[in-house]
């Protein structure tokens, strides 16, 4: 058959279904090309056959995109006719056959059209019967993790010698890679996606068989034996986690993470750092339920850790419990509990009733009397010898300051999905938090020292205390001790020196003529930061696929079309190096047929049931376009400041206004830009309020020159 020739790769379609090499004109209906070839070569209904595209994806194009194929060069997965041969393949006699027929199933897998066609055959219940042939198994494992992947078939289905099986392969000491992380891949998506199978994973996978995958160098076992563990720790009833806890730390988690991970020479890759923070925050998120827990004033057992408390830093002081009058003993009570600072100083297990931080403050406050005496008699007994005014409240500061640790660590929040924040020190100390709160309680005694600081300052303190701890934080300490160290380099002096540059690189200025030119600028920069928007969408961002269990290979690239009028977007095989170009992406959508952009918890696929996607993070990070009735483009973008981009640009396209953080923060930066190189001519000259008078006429106008 003769054609024009092909202006792209896709243009040029190959039937390798015989030796013959055929070219067709894509200007013409796929009906007049595929039906007479089908006709001549005898293949019955054409509409079980599709085109294959003549490149490393092998992907195949059905009669229905064909029309569509010149305009978007989309590619479109195997059709009914290959899901029909790969389940009669995969069922042959010969191993060789069979194994052939495995490595394209688990290929082909990858796509949801080709997925939904093969299970529809009931090709998923037949994977789980080749799991005897230990040859075929790493394909055979792989096709089923891609085909679970779409979500088109339930977990609950599958029996428990199934989940058995997979097991074993993860209990073996030794066991081929592959096997290995798909086994650990399809027990993590089961815990994850079922309450009912993450009792039966919980009895046939234990935290000891799992501790082995860690001490390889193998990163990507390392990564996948994590999550699985994470997956057991998230979905565990509450009454079981502190005991799972308890188990992590027999087995000495923490320090074969850190010795085999954290300090491996092989550097922590993207997928690794995400799943060492979600162990993070669940392990801090264990410290809720005494966060939350009210003292109960009338509770002897809880007011005897008041009464240790004074005991430690008055020892010396103490008088037998029976000597004296009972109205002695208690004056004496109520002096030493204000000494400790504590607000209320007759009973102070009043002051433990605020949650959060509830109980939590008293626990770390007694760890600190019994693990570092020597600081805590030190701040207790040099407070109590300063003016009244003048002394740093131990109690008050304690109940606060764990508050604000809370509040940092998001204590009680889940994972976020895209959040990779690990840090390494909290992976150093068996009791990380506890000794968190030691080193800050005394970085809060000496900013008092150096600000001079009287009661009424105390919201004060408390607020440089918190600069000084997060901007430590952001430098990422690799332990305590250095986190210390950089804490000392973040003295009160130090941080009003940030302050006021930062200030001054912020210089605000108030008055009406500035105002008023603010006013006649900002258009000018809104349209600037619009087409900063619109180019940075030309230039497209990838997106992960988000599912019940986090893949790293599942990527998706969206990209506007230089015309802003189509946004073409598509799967791809992983994360791109560069720009991915408009002719590689399968799907098109015209800006024309966009109705909405939606964003937060009104989007649809954050109405989805999923372990990780009900949590703040990631409904701040989602979005979707709505096109023609009720279909959806639905994103998460990988941060905040593509969250921001892709909002503002998309509203732009519709003509609305963009109200982005990203685009606030823009505009203020811009606009104090743009004024200071206006008015640089100005330096040191006062700018008046209001502008001066105009002048009365003069008496005659002698005075205009005559050209005549």
């Amino acid at each position: 058959m003769q054609g024009t020739p092909c202006k792209s790769p896709l243009e040029c379609c190959s039937l390798y279904f015989t030796h013959d090499f055929s070219i067709f004109n894509t200007n013409y209906a796929m009906f007049f090309s595929l039906h007479p070839l089908a006709f001549s070569w005898s293949l019955g209904n054409h509409e079980n056959f599709a085109l294959q595209i003549a490149d490393a994806t092998n992907f195949y194009i059905t009669e229905k995109v064909w029309l569509c194929l010149f305009n978007s060069t989309q590619r479109y997965p195997r059709y009914k006719h290959t899901a029909v041969q790969l389940h009669e393949r995969i069922q042959s006699s010969s191993m060789d056959a069979k194994l052939e027929a495995l490595k394209d199933l688990a290929n082909a897998s990858r796509d949801i059209t080709f997925a939904q066609e093969f299970i529809n055959l009931d090709g998923i219940s037949f994977c789980p019967s080749l799991f005897l042939f230990g040859d075929l198994l790493s394909f055979t494992l792989t096709a089923f993790v891609e085909l679970m992947d779409h979500g088109i078939v339930s977990w609950d289905t599958f029996s428990v010698a199934f989940i058995k099986k997979i097991a074993s392969y993860v209990n073996k000491s030794a066991m081929d890679t592959a096997v290995l992380q798909r086994s650990l891949a399809i027990l993590e998506s089961m815990v994850l996606n079922s309450q009912d199978l993450y009792h039966k994973v919980a009895q046939e996978i234990t935290i000891g068989q799992l501790i082995p995958h860690l001490q390889g160098t193998d990163q990507d076992i390392q990564t996948y034996t994590i999550a699985v563990i994470n997956a057991l720790f998230l979905k565990a009833p509450e009454e079981k986690r502190q005991e799972m806890a308890h188990i992590l730390a027999q087995k000495q988690l923490r320090s074969i993470i850190l010795s085999n991970v954290i300090r491996s020479p092989t550097p922590v890759n993207e997928e690794m750092a995400h799943q060492l923070y979600v162990l993070q925050v669940l392990n801090f998120n264990l410290l809720e339920d005494r966060m939350m827990t009210k003292m109960d004033p009338q509770d002897q057992a809880q007011r005897d850790i008041i009464f240790e408390l004074r005991r430690i830093a008055f020892d010396a002081e103490c008088e037998p419990n029976n000597s004296g009058s009972i109205e002695k003993r208690k004056s004496m009570y109520t002096r030493d509990y204000k000494k400790l600072g504590f607000i209320n100083h007759v009973n102070p297990a009043v002051d433990f009733t605020q949650i959060p931080p509830g109980m939590l403050a008293l626990d770390n406050m007694l760890y600190f009397a019994r693990h570092h005496q020597d600081a805590y008699v030190r701040i207790v007994l040099e407070n109590s010898s300063r003016e009244d005014k003048h002394e740093c409240p131990f109690g008050r500061s304690s109940i606060e300051l764990t508050k604000m640790l809370c509040e940092i660590l998001k204590v009680g929040e889940l994972p976020s999905e895209n959040c990779h924040d690990f840090h390494p020190m909290f992976f150093t100390h068996d009791r990380s938090f506890e000794e968190f709160f030691c080193t800050c309680i005394q970085l809060l005694n000496k900013t008092w020292k150096e600000m001079r600081a009287t009661s009424e300052d105390f919201n004060k303190v408390m607020q440089v205390v918190r600069e000084q701890i997060m901007r430590a934080l952001t430098l990422k300490p690799n332990s305590l001790d250095q986190f210390k160290s950089r804490l000392q380099n973040l003295s009160y002096t130090e941080i009003l020196k940030i302050r006021q540059s930062e200030r001054m690189n912020q210089e605000d200025f108030q008055s009406r003529p500035i105002l008023e030119l603010r006013e006649k600028i900002q258009p000018e920069i809104m349209e600037l930061i619009k087409q900063q928007r619109l180019n940075r969408l030309c230039e497209g961002t990838c997106f992960r696929k988000i599912s019940s269990r986090r893949r790293q290979d599942k990527f998706w690239y969206c990209r506007l079309s230089p015309n802003h009028k189509v946004l073409h977007y598509g799967d791809l095989e992983e994360s791109p190096q560069g720009e991915v170009p408009h002719d590689s992406l399968q799907d098109k959508l015209p800006v024309a047929d966009i109705k909405a952009v939606i964003t937060g918890k009104d989007c649809p696929h954050m109405k989805e049931k999923g372990a990780l996607k009900q949590n703040k993070e990631v409904l701040e990070l989602a979005f979707s376009v709505l096109y023609e009735s009720d279909e959806y483009l639905n994103f998460i973008a990988p941060d905040k400041h593509e969250y921001c981009v892709w909002t503002d640009g998309l509203n732009a396209l519709l003509g609305k206004e963009m109200t982005s953080e990203y685009t606030k923060s823009d505009m203020d930066t811009l606009l104090s830009m743009e004024m200071k190189l206006r008015l640089l001519d100005l330096e040191n000259i006062q700018i008046p309020e209001a502008p001066p008078p105009i002048p009365k006429e003069p008496s005659n106008y002698d005075f205009v020159y005559d050209c005549n």
